[in-house]
């Protein structure tokens, strides 16, 4: 006979799970299908180890030596180029020197190395070389700022304002291509043989390279920062002096290197013409009396004064344009 309120079918919660666990053990706090760590240490292969802390599986990727040697291939030839670069001027002058011992050029045109260091050496010892460094170097650095300055301060102007740059601009793109040593002539009868010509000759020639690099650089100035500045209430000075200046710098010291190395070249014309010292007037007097040492001797001080120039030009511009790409 049944108990009233169950269905007949129905059995007491303590004989299904009597049933369910029947031929089963479990550990005590711990679920069927989970073992312990001594059982998987069991299972692993005989000489493994676990790392604590360390995922269990791992891999690592070795590099073969054909890969090594693709990835140091670059810097090996960064190194290679790098050591021709400092010692390619030394080949040039010892094949230089071993074709004048050979008599494979003349000697009278292209004189030894060794000649020229010697004849050097000896202008240094009497002092004469430093007079006509200095005469050349004093010509040119006044020239140079005298045509620099204005160059910079006009390109700014005209790169600015729209209406003044289709107003002047024409004036300057006639002047622009006339040859500077051909004015030559004409400022020594207006200034006369003395050093004002010369400043004069190279003024003009540096003002140009510094107007259209400035000129340029301020133009290719991104029209929104302008806008943002005109929006935010900059004046015209605090927009030409946070924003254009900034902005045409780099094009700024690009010019500043052109014109310095068109100042040498156009100092060594002039000072050929109506000059008593400087460094072209001792290559022409060499010339004229056949010393050819002298003569090289000369040129390699020029070019030397011109490279040591352009060194100074971009540790500056280092120094001040750091935003820019060097």
């Amino acid at each position: 006979m049944s108990a009233p309120g169950r269905p007949k079918h129905e059995s007491s919660p303590g004989e299904e799970v009597a049933k369910r666990l029947e031929g089963t053990t479990i550990a005590p706090g711990r679920p069927k299908h989970e073992s312990s760590l001594g059982e998987e240490v069991a299972k692993r292969p005989e000489g493994t180890t676990i790392a604590p802390g360390r995922p269990k599986r791992e891999s690592s990727s070795q590099l073969t030596d054909e890969q090594l040697r693709r990835l140091r291939a670059p810097a090996r030839r960064e190194r290679w180029t790098r050591l021709l670069s400092y010692f390619s001027p030394i080949l040039l002058l010892a094949l230089w020197e071993l074709a004048a011992f050979a008599q494979i050029i003349d000697r009278r045109f292209f004189p030894a190395p060794s000649a020229i260091a010697s004849t050097a050496w000896q202008m240094i010892a009497s002092l004469e070389l430093f007079r006509h460094i200095g005469a050349t170097l004093q010509r040119v650095l006044v020239g140079y700022a005298l045509g620099a300055i204005p160059g910079i301060l006009i390109g700014l102007i005209l790169g600015m304002s729209t209406p003044v740059r289709r107003v002047l601009a024409p004036v300057f793109a006639a002047l622009y291509p006339v040859p500077k040593i051909a004015i030559l002539p004409l400022i020594l009868l207006i200034f006369g043989t003395g050093d004002a010509s010369k400043y004069v000759v190279i003024a003009i020639g540096v003002f140009f390279l510094l107007f259209y690099n400035t000129m340029g650089g301020v133009i290719q100035t991104p029209q929104i920062y302008l806008d943002v500045a005109r929006n935010a209430g900059a004046s015209r000075l605090q927009a030409f002096r946070h924003i254009a200046l900034p902005a045409a710098l780099p094009n700024i010291f690009t010019g500043l290197k052109l014109a310095a190395g068109s100042s040498y070249i156009i100092i060594a014309a002039a000072e050929f013409l109506g000059a008593r010292s400087g460094v072209g007037f001792f290559i022409w007097a060499s010339w004229q009396t056949f010393a050819v040492s002298r003569m090289f001797v000369g040129i390699v001080v020029i070019s030397a004064m011109g490279y040591f120039t352009l060194l100074a030009l971009d540790l500056l511009e280092r120094k001040l344009v750091p935003w820019a790409k060097h």
